[in-house]
């Protein structure tokens, strides 16, 4: 038996650069991984939506063997939109993320439940592009991150399009595992809310991290990766 490849897609505002970290830890696993950049992230074109990355992380998926999906934030609405079309997945780890119903943008996910959270106070549009304020966004998304580590990151924020997250499911669910991490210190998104969009899931475990263990609690994550023994 041996490990699956873990296609790790990042949230918004985010980049493959964010993964660095984790994909260092996963490697003194032995753990093989990928990263992609998602297209809604980073550039200047408000027009890009949810299905430009859908479309991305196919491609990247496409012929790399039996896979799993870790889906940050964000990025929970990207992978269950795509997941169907995915061939050789062999299950999905919602890592603080969004996860809309069928027929749900991933801002329908959070407004269903009323609540905001601290990062939601952070973001800025800017004709059909999204933008954090540095400051109180690192203390949201990283929180448990040393002084340096917080710098570097809220240093490559970029944008993210408004777009993105007004792109409705298509997809239904698919017969593959899912297992919901909650995040039970998060300022980005709410543990509360975690806890309602988890129950969309196959299983539900706890970290007690920030929203971005992949960057504070790297090596939490990657033993509870290893413990769901996703086996080919």
């Amino acid at each position: 038996m041996t490990a699956p490849t873990y296609v790790l897609v990042h949230g918004a505002w985010h980049g493959a650069w964010c993964w660095q970290r984790f994909g260092d830890t996963l490697d003194h696993r032995g753990l093989p991984w990928t990263a992609l950049d998602l297209p809604s992230s980073g550039g200047d074109d408000p027009a890009i939506d949810m299905l430009g990355d859908v479309s991305q992380l196919r491609r990247v998926a496409c012929d790399l063997g039996p896979l799993v999906l870790v889906a940050h934030s964000y990025a929970g609405a990207v992978v269950a939109e795509a997941a169907p079309k995915i061939a050789d997945l062999h299950g999905i780890v919602y890592l603080a993320a969004l996860v809309p119903r069928l027929g749900q943008n991933a801002s329908d996910v959070t407004r269903e439940y009323g609540l905001r959270s601290p990062l939601d106070e952070t973001i800025r549009r800017d004709e059909g592009l999204l933008r954090l304020e540095p400051e109180p966004a690192a203390l949201a998304l990283y929180g448990d991150c040393d002084e340096e580590t917080r710098q570097w990151a809220i240093n490559k924020v970029t944008t993210q399009t408004l777009a993105s997250f007004r792109t409705a499911r298509t997809s239904e669910n698919i017969a593959v595992a899912s297992t919901y991490v909650i995040c039970r210190r998060d300022q980005a998104l709410l543990p509360e809310v975690q806890e309602k969009i988890a129950q969309r899931c196959d299983d539900v475990v706890e970290i007690d991290s920030d929203h971005s263990p992949f960057l504070s609690h790297p090596d939490t994550l990657a033993e509870l990766l290893e413990s769901m023994h996703f086996r080919t």
